[in-house]
């Protein structure tokens, strides 16, 4: 196996693929944007490296093959056609998910059924096997999903999802998944030299986040991937790559991010998860209500995944932090602000007009991404807000 090349696919929350593509080409790759992915192509070294460094991505996949499927004849056959003992040893435990959406192909049981007894069929001729496949050693999760009568059959090199970093011990109601809060860090003008605020921390997601991207750590450095098992995945190599990481990292430069909560429970928590990532002391946490927020720093970045108000019975309430927010930070003229939620009337509330919204979904919960760019302050004499 070593040095063979993978068809690979980055897949994502919809709206940030072209954050997933950035990084891939910031990594050295060529890719191809699609809704939900981002196609490119490497080695098992590259499956380790983009595992370790795609901060936006949810799983790295390998594309096994793609066909047109229109029959569980025509499915049974392209399936078991694929060489599977190049990639699964004989007793490699292989579940079978499955997708299918607008195809004749619809039944998903039946068609993951069909996937799995063609590679059962292809493996026991090449390993001359005449009783069941153990299925005892690594686990190598394999999905097909059709759509329009388009098969595709990938590997998925990951295992839990990218989002779990191994740093959250613990978490607070409705936490925001790590990768969308690098990618909410991504979207705006932030750079590690500049001042960054989370006025509303909660588990301190994305002020730990923004941490990991100011000193170039490697998202994935506290957490192992299901490929690591695979007999063909070197483990030198793998050190190899993850030492390289660890090199990369720069602990020497300042950054100024500061973090605080209303809930002094909260801002606990996010000190434990800070912790537990070894970024406490880059991390400035209080607790501070919205009402009581003041800073005499210009030029940074705030951002803010404030309470969405989802229930009828705290809509008021949310409102009305809305509004405080738009009192407290407002007056910040020469700040970049950005604020997620799904009350698309936050606007109103906070008494501003957005300077650009974006749509980018949260789980499966449609957001917008309220975005106020602020106007750089050169010439520190002439400030008259702060």
């Amino acid at each position: 196996m070593n040095k063979l090349k993978f068809n690979l696919v980055a897949t994502c929350a919809a709206g940030i693929e072209a954050l997933v593509g950035k990084e891939l080409r910031n990594l050295g790759y060529d890719t191809q944007v699609e809704n939900g992915r981002v196609r490119f192509s490497g080695d098992e070294k590259d499956i380790i490296k983009t595992n370790l460094w795609l901060r936006t991505a949810d799983r790295i996949k390998i594309i096994v093959d793609e066909f047109d499927a229109q029959t569980f004849d025509d499915l049974f056959e392209a399936t078991a056609a694929n060489q599977w003992d190049k990639l699964l040893p004989m007793d490699a435990e292989f579940p079978v998910e499955g997708r299918s959406r607008n195809s004749k192909l619809h039944s998903v049981p039946d068609v993951q059924a069909i996937v799995k007894k063609a590679i059962v069929n292809s493996l026991s001729t090449s390993y001359h096997r005449h009783t069941r496949l153990p299925e005892t050693g690594a686990k190598f999760p394999l999905e097909i999903a059709i759509n329009k009568d388009h098969a595709m059959l990938t590997l998925d090199t990951t295992g839990s999802s990218l989002f779990k970093r191994g740093y959250r011990v613990e978490k607070g109601p409705a936490p925001l998944k790590e990768n969308m809060a690098a990618a909410l860090i991504l979207l705006t003008s932030w750079y590690p030299d500049m001042p960054f605020i989370d006025p509303m921390c909660g588990s301190g997601t994305i002020p730990i986040e923004a941490a990991l991207i100011g000193r170039n750590i490697a998202p994935g450095f506290n957490r192992d991937f299901i490929c690591e098992n695979w007999p063909w995945i070197d483990a030198d190599m793998v050190q190899n790559v993850r030492d390289e990481a660890d090199s990369k990292a720069d602990y020497d430069r300042e950054l100024d991010i500061s973090a605080s909560d209303i809930d002094g429970n909260m801002v606990e928590i996010s000190k434990r998860n800070a912790e537990e990532v070894g970024l406490l002391d880059d991390i400035h946490f209080k607790q501070l209500a919205v009402a009581d927020f003041k800073t005499d720093k210009v030029n940074g970045v705030m951002i803010a995944n404030p309470p969405y108000g989802e229930r009828m019975s705290e809509k008021d309430q949310v409102h009305d932090l809305y509004k405080q927010m738009g009192k407290a930070f407002k007056p910040l003229s020469s700040w970049s602000k950005y604020f997620l939620t799904s009350d698309l009337e936050f606007e109103k509330y906070y008494g501003e007009k957005a300077t650009k919204r974006r749509k980018l979904y949260n789980g499966a919960l449609r957001t917008d991404y309220f975005q106020y760019w602020g106007r750089k302050v050169r010439n520190m004499n002439s400030l008259s807000n702060y």
